[in-house]
């Protein structure tokens, strides 16, 4: 169902990015897997079987990122999904706090990113031939209900899941179905603080539960491989004991 069918992965050297693309290699999708670093990208490429091809870009340069809408173009003729999975953190610290420079970083790859990579998707998926495609955002558990000192962060991850309806909204005439996997406590470098001891609302640390990522790549090449007249277009997938349904 999936041959033939052209993926592309950001922030595919590592974490939930990294398994994504295997999970849609698995399931049949060729893969472009893209980010800053090449040599990560390399090797998740070489598991696949001939189905990762590595291109390096700056999801915040626009530059960078019409190179790489460009040599997708080049290379395969046409996109059928964005995984848009590239971000990035800052220090924690109270908002007031936060400098300037660490804000523009955050939402620089969190947001624009996101924006410049799906306005290059949706320019190729249109004039595609057949046109249409799915694009799917990496929204967190933070899109719906922040943690304590991630300004930055939970500001952006809001602001995705409006970018995801508005897409889901525009896609519509054109064939291109918009959602979003919000995915919390997946045991990636980012959660390396959950399993000694992250801040909680009421000032003390816990521990809290992590899952295994493939789960989170799984779930990503499900929605991928839906035809585009089905669409999810919110999926939330967490550790089953992470403390985030309640109140704390």
């Amino acid at each position: 169902m999936n041959a033939n069918r052209i993926a592309l992965v950001t922030g595919a050297g590592s974490g939930i990015g990294k398994a994504a693309a295997l999970a849609l290699g698995e399931a049949g999708f060729t893969v472009v897997l893209t980010g800053r670093r090449a040599e990560p990208l390399e090797t998740v490429a070489a598991a696949m079987d001939g189905r990762g091809h590595a291109v390096t870009s700056d999801v915040a340069d626009p530059a960078s990122v019409a190179a790489l809408f460009e040599a997708v173009k080049q290379r395969f003729g046409r996109l059928d999904v964005l995984f848009n999975n590239a971000g990035g953190w800052s220090p924690g610290m109270p908002i007031e706090d936060v400098p300037l420079e660490d804000w523009q970083r955050v939402v620089s790859v969190n947001l624009t990113g996101v924006f410049l990579c799906t306005q290059a998707a949706i320019r190729l998926m249109k004039a595609q031939d057949p046109k249409g495609g799915r694009i799917i955002n990496n929204g967190s558990l933070s899109a719906h209900t922040p943690r304590p000192f991630t300004g930055p962060y939970t500001a952006t991850k809001h602001a995705v899941t409006g970018l995801t309806k508005q897409v889901a909204l525009e896609g519509r005439a054109h064939n291109i179905a918009c959602g979003q996997i919000d995915i919390g406590n997946a045991d990636t470098d980012m959660a390396v603080k959950m399993k000694t001891g992250i801040l909680q609302p009421n000032g003390q640390l816990m521990v809290e539960p992590t899952f295994d990522p493939v789960h989170a790549g799984r779930a990503v090449a499900h929605m991928a491989g839906l035809p585009l007249d089905a669409n999810v277009l919110f999926m939330t997938l967490m550790a089953t004991a992470a403390p985030f349904v309640g109140r704390a």
